[in-house]
């Protein structure tokens, strides 16, 4: 008999009594009863074990599509570069290699080691001193046997040491001297383009990995995107050109050690796109084993300051042909109106002088020839300084030129407090106004592709790259014929290249002096250079700091005599590697000059 509960009795009393009572056999009954709650048990437990799996199919079914979620979020979101998380963490993502518009290799990674030492694990701290000592010549032994038995259980001794060194030190035999793996930045063409590239150190390092990141130049201003794991097997591409920067630096420091310079700069830029194909500038460095910044004294005079992007400097009488340009824009001239030269010009208290006597008349072609101070500065006056302000403005001179550089930002123009009409005659010659050569070279840009402002770059552009129209074509034209005869009939006639006419302008500037004063016997000179002067392609700025020709019976310090013979042979040599052919100087100008830009 069945409880009312639903149980099974173990043993069924009532039927088995009953059973004896009728003399039936009992074992028949027990059993059935057995068999029934051997039945009922064997189905709850069926029922239990299948509930726990379809439970546990759904654990692995959320399981499963959790991990679907997340590999779809992975596979859609942009890739990044995993942080260390701890001393000891591996940087995975190799820096990008630097390249030169030819694809040459300019900055590369190579696998090197670090070298530390567990003191605790040293078996002989005074034989691993001196043994240190001999192997890295900057290192003291005492020094170092100090370290060792004091209280410091880790010490770093080197952060990258060469293939050599590795062996050295592994033959020293001592278990405390421990190497870890580190991937280090190279310059293969060592000082070449160093001002460009900047360098590259160490920042968060532990014993197996270091990150690599750049400290100055482009390696700085990249550094984002060449440590990037996406960009890794990306190469940054500039637009500098490797054998025209390694001729560029030749010239230029052969001109420096001739003209006993205390330092020098140039640039070379395309005039339709603002492209750099080089950037030098003297002393320089190796960013394989980049100086520390200077502590005390002129900043100036540091390896690591570059004169053609951070020199602020007043660069003469350069900036003639821009107010000459203005006004002939103006329509207050011509190149044929005469100017009346006569000296000195006074002002006040002051007095504007020419270099040479120039008589009493000039016409405007000859004020830019011969480079009279005071037919510029008259015709300075003529346009005023309001206007003078504007068109100086829309060439760039007040502002920072934005280059790929974050050295650019040390470029800043210094313009007078006060803008008076002495300051429009004295900045129409290069006197009152300091700017640096990289805006010097982007001013003569303009008036080499026919009036367009153009923006500097270390990026190659695939196309002319035009800005706002700040002269006129006709006026650009007019200015570089008048550029052009400075070189055939004036100041810079020893920038007479044979087979590729050059058209350009000297500037010599007194160099001032800390007491606020100018010096009598130092100059700061530049010549700002358009080539091939019947169509130009190219710009070219030297400038010379503090240089003396002393060839002659007196000393020569002005910049026909110094930037510009420089120039003239950085020209010589790079025409041919930029693919210019030769021509005939004599040839009419403008034979080729586009009738439109746009």
């Amino acid at each position: 008999m069945i409880e009312p509960s639903g149980r099974i009795p173990l043993r069924p009393l009532g039927k088995v009594l009953a059973a004896r009572e009728r003399g039936e056999n009992t074992d028949v009954i027990e059993q059935e009863n057995t068999r029934q709650r051997n039945h009922e048990i064997n189905s709850c437990e069926h029922l239990k074990a299948k509930g726990r799996l379809v439970v546990l199919a759904a654990v692995f079914l959320c399981l499963y599509g959790v991990l679907v979620v997340r590999m779809g979020h992975l596979a859609a979101s942009n890739p990044h570069e995993a942080q260390i998380q701890s001393i000891g963490s591996s940087i995975v993502a190799q820096r990008a290699n630097i390249v030169d518009r030819r694809g040459r290799i300019l900055a590369t990674n190579l696998d090197t080691h670090s070298l530390y030492a567990e003191t605790a694990h040293l078996t002989d701290p005074r034989r691993a001193a001196d043994g240190l000592a001999k192997i890295f010549p900057d290192l003291k032994a005492d020094k170092l046997y100090k370290e060792f038995t004091g209280k410091r259980k880790f010490l770093w001794i080197k952060k990258r040491i060469s293939p050599e060194a590795y062996q050295a030190v592994h033959d020293l035999g001592d278990p405390g001297l421990r190497f870890g793996p580190r991937e280090m930045r190279l310059y293969p063409n060592g000082k070449l383009a160093a001002h460009v590239l900047g360098g590259a150190s160490f920042g968060r390092e532990g014993v197996h990995s270091a990150e690599v990141i750049g400290v100055a130049g482009v390696e700085k201003t990249f550094d984002e995107r060449l440590r990037s794991p996406a960009s890794s097997a990306n190469p940054l591409e500039l637009s500098i050109d490797l054998s025209v920067q390694a001729a560029v630096e030749s010239v230029l420091e052969s001109g420096m050690s001739l003209l006993n310079a205390k330092g020098a700069a140039a640039i070379l830029m395309d005039v339709n796109n603002g492209e750099i194909i080089s950037l030098a500038s003297l002393p320089d460095f190796d960013p394989n084993h980049r100086p520390k910044l200077p502590s005390s004294g002129d900043p100036g005079n540091s390896p690591l300051f570059n004169r053609a992007i951070q020199g602020v400097y007043e660069l003469g009488s350069t900036f003639k042909i821009f107010a000459i340009a203005q006004a002939l824009e103006l329509n207050l001239v011509s190149p044929e109106t005469t100017i009346n030269v006569s000296g000195p010009l006074r002002w006040g208290k002051f007095k504007i002088r020419d270099f040479h006597n120039y008589g009493s008349e000039l016409s405007v072609k000859k004020v830019i020839s011969k480079s009279s101070n005071i037919g510029t500065a008259r015709i300075a006056q003529e346009i005023g300084s309001s206007k003078q302000q504007n068109f100086l403005k829309s060439l760039g001179f007040f502002d920072i030129v934005p280059l790929e550089m974050v050295e650019a930002s040390g470029g800043k123009p210094l313009l007078p407090k006060k803008w008076s009409e002495l300051s429009t005659m004295t900045i129409s010659y290069g006197h009152g106004l300091s700017a640096t050569p990289l805006h010097l070279a982007t001013a003569y840009a303009a008036i080499g592709n026919g009036g367009y402002k153009v923006t500097p770059t270390l990026q190659i552009q695939e196309n002319q790259k035009y800005g706002e129209r700040v002269i006129s074509e006709k006026v650009a034209k007019q200015a570089l014929t008048m550029l052009r005869s400075v070189v055939t009939e004036g100041t810079a006639t020893m920038a007479e290249v044979p087979g590729y006419p050059v058209a350009g302008k000297t500037g010599t500037a007194d160099k001032p002096s800390p007491t606020g004063r100018y010096y009598e016997d130092k100059v700061i000179t530049n010549f700002a250079a358009l080539f091939p002067a019947n169509n130009p392609k190219y710009v070219l700025v030297v400038t010379m700091d503090e240089p003396e020709d002393n060839t002659g019976e007196e000393v020569r310090r002005t910049a026909g005599w110094t930037a510009v013979p420089v120039a003239a042979e950085i020209i010589t040599r790079i025409a041919p590697l930029l693919g210019l052919r030769p021509q005939n100087n004599k040839d009419n100008l403008f034979r080729v000059l586009p009738a439109k830009m746009n």
